[in-house]
């Protein structure tokens, strides 16, 4: 058993992060998937690159773009989640570890959690509403919060350097991040999911205005591309209204002028 496995199944025993042993078991220890993932953001980027991962969770693409030979700037919010990256990262020079939410602007806010499934932990209060009721949504529940710091993305560009990719996934909070963002990166994408279409439209417009003018969108964890050419904003937001509520999630693709195939 080599060391991070050691240390996988550490964190699956430990109390402080034992809730987020179903995310541990999907993300790690699946080399199919490992590859299938590289060979998806190998289109995006390169060795010697900077990536940020906005929404960390539990690493599982911090591996990936390292195996791709980015550098790496995570940002978590969740106690659970920073510790496991730290566990599983920290001895990694390349990979920077930021313990805060992405928003608009500096300061604090509340972070819903789900201590069930932290994965969908929030701190979009409507995100939260359109679960209520929801086809495949009834079962969630936010049962704790935490107060976190924020950091915008701009702020992460001073510190960092301009990344060549922008990967973000925040249930919910994705048109907030990208108001932080002012210097838009060759290549960005975002989650979003059929229960609040709405933010991933705010989205559309933002990143529309940050000069973005190609589109794309992979459905779940498919890591599939849905068009074969990259296709404008408008139509982009016309196959996301017309998706059925069963598709559920997935992440849009957006590349600027200067963006990689």
């Amino acid at each position: 058993m080599d060391a991070r496995t050691v240390a996988i199944e550490a964190l699956k025993q430990d109390p402080a992060t034992s809730s987020l042993r179903r995310s541990l078991d999907f993300y790690y220890g699946d080399p199919a998937r490992d590859a299938g993932l590289d060979a998806f953001y190998a289109r995006f980027l390169t060795a010697g690159d900077l990536a940020f991962d906005v929404g960390a969770h539990v690493g599982d693409h911090i591996g990936c773009f390292r195996r791709l030979g980015a550098r790496v700037v995570a940002v978590e919010p969740q106690p659970a989640c920073s510790r496991a990256l730290r566990t599983l990262y920290a001895d990694d020079p390349r990979v920077t570890l930021v313990e805060a939410a992405c928003g608009a602007t500096a300061g604090r806010i509340p972070l819903a959690v789900n201590t069930a499934n932290p994965t969908v932990s929030t701190a979009a209060p409507d995100f939260r509403q359109a679960a209520e009721g929801a086809d495949g949504w009834r079962h969630e529940r936010w049962d704790a919060q935490v107060e976190v710091e924020v950091v915008t993305l701009d702020a992460l560009v001073d510190a960092y350097g301009v990344p060549a990719f922008v990967k973000i996934d925040v249930e919910g909070f994705e048109d907030a991040v990208l108001a932080g963002l002012s210097r838009p990166p060759p290549v960005l994408s975002f989650e979003f999911t059929t229960i609040a279409r709405p933010v991933a439209y705010r989205c559309l417009d933002r990143l529309r205005e940050l000069g973005f003018d190609a589109f794309n969108v992979a459905l779940g964890d498919s890591r599939s591309l849905a068009f074969p050419d990259w296709v404008p904003p408008d139509r982009l937001a016309a196959y996301l209204w017309a998706l059925p509520h069963r598709a559920n999630s997935g992440d849009v693709y957006c590349r600027s002028g200067r963006g990689r195939p």
